[in-house]
């Protein structure tokens, strides 16, 4: 079913509205709908990141201590957060996939920020927060990439994130715990494909950034509070098209709250998450400025095998993008680089599984799973995936 959105989808990305605003619009328009049409308009997710009226929210400026599980539950007096899970499993033979789930938070306001901080809920009907979920799936045998969206208010009970038990949720699009501690049980039900996974952290969390505090831009303020679990050894069962595969693999999860990210001169991201044969894992995140070109604040991290750290900074990496893909809006997105990694003696060919895993909906980026070959010997040493934004 297809959900009349284009008039919402028209507006320009340049346009520095209240995305809160917007999201009841969305919300109001979609209610009932889990697709959105073929558009060649629609915002971007550095649109959500950027030029907003922070007034009335709290922002990450300077470090803090990370609790867990508690972080795991919503921080309502940020604008913006978001529970992040990607993963590459198998069969255990030849088929392969890639999948995509994200949950997104926005505030609608900050007097409902400060309403949420203080308990003076003015009805359990009051929309506090708007919440939008992704969901997608790439079959890269079959060449086909299935990806869906969902929207909701908070209250009453549609959507949130809490513990004790551990529980981030749309409707029945679930991530949770029967307690607070992994095992995590993953659970998305679409029209083309269903996912039952369980997922195990096989490391310690990650604080990004310097000790969690992700800076984006020279701006105070602009930036996030971030942490991830780089390797969950995934089981479980993918049905697609009513065939049920029971899969084994890898998943990547980030976590990040803020209220604004990036600065009013930067266009949008690059961002890889790797999964090596060796163990090791690395996380980049390439910001891009006006012109398109690496921004100063692009960072990442690079993760052992028994979860040593060490942050990766711009003049350690060289990026160089070697192929391209058009999406139907007119965008181009890098779908084959080169990576050198100068401190590990690094160099990879990351290249897209399949060039189109374009994410189609109101909200529109690429993301995709990839696989990393070896620049010298072109064999193959890892996977993982890679998200793309770009202002329209």
């Amino acid at each position: 079913m297809h959900c009349p959105f284009s008039r919402l989808a028209s507006l320009q990305s340049n346009h520095k509205g209240t995305i809160g605003f917007w999201l009841v619009l969305c919300l109001m328009t979609l209610a009932g709908c889990q697709k959105a049409p073929e558009t060649s308009r629609g915002l971007n997710l550095s649109d959500i990141l950027s030029g907003q009226d922070t007034d009335g929210f709290d922002r990450a400026i300077s470090g803090r201590d990370f609790h867990l599980p508690q972080d795991h539950a919503a921080h309502h007096t940020f604008r913006n957060e978001w529970w992040y899970l990607t993963g590459n499993v198998s069969d255990g033979g030849e088929r392969i996939f890639g999948y995509q789930v994200t949950f997104f938070r926005t505030a609608v306001a900050p007097l409902l920020a400060e309403n949420t901080k203080t308990n003076e809920q003015r009805s359990s009907w009051a929309v506090n927060d708007i919440w939008m979920a992704h969901a997608a799936v790439t079959d890269i045998s079959g060449k086909v990439h299935y990806h869906t969206q969902r929207f909701s208010r908070a209250n009453p009970g549609l959507a949130g994130a809490q513990i004790d038990p551990l529980k981030i949720w749309l409707e029945d699009w679930t991530l949770g715990s029967a307690a607070n501690d992994f095992p995590w049980q993953l659970d998305v039900t679409t029209e083309d494909f269903e996912l039952a996974l369980v997922l195990n952290t096989t490391k310690s969390h990650v604080l990004q950034g310097d000790q969690g505090l992700s800076q984006k831009s020279a701006v105070p303020g602009n930036a996030s509070y971030y942490y991830s679990y780089t390797r969950m050894a995934t089981t479980g069962d993918l049905r697609l098209k009513g065939e049920n595969i029971a899969v084994n693999g890898y998943s990547w999860f980030d976590r990040e709250w803020s209220t604004s990210a990036l600065d009013n001169n930067q266009s949008g991201w690059n961002w890889f998450s790797l999964q090596l044969d060796s163990g090791d894992d690395f996380m980049y995140y390439q910001l891009l400025d006006l012109n398109g070109d690496a921004d100063i604040n692009s960072q990442g991290k690079w993760i052992d095998p028994v979860g040593s750290t060490i942050t990766i900074k711009p003049n350690n990496i060289t990026l160089n993008v070697l192929e391209e893909w058009q999406s139907p809006d007119g965008q181009s997105y890098p779908v084959r680089w080169q990576i050198d990694y100068q401190e590990q003696n690094k160099s990879w060919i990351v290249e897209a599984v399949m060039d189109d895993q374009y994410m189609d909906l109101a909200v529109k980026y690429w993301e995709g799973a990839v696989v990393v070959f070896d620049t010298e010997s072109r064999s193959l040493v890892g996977r993982g995936y890679l998200e793309m934004t770009r202002t329209h």
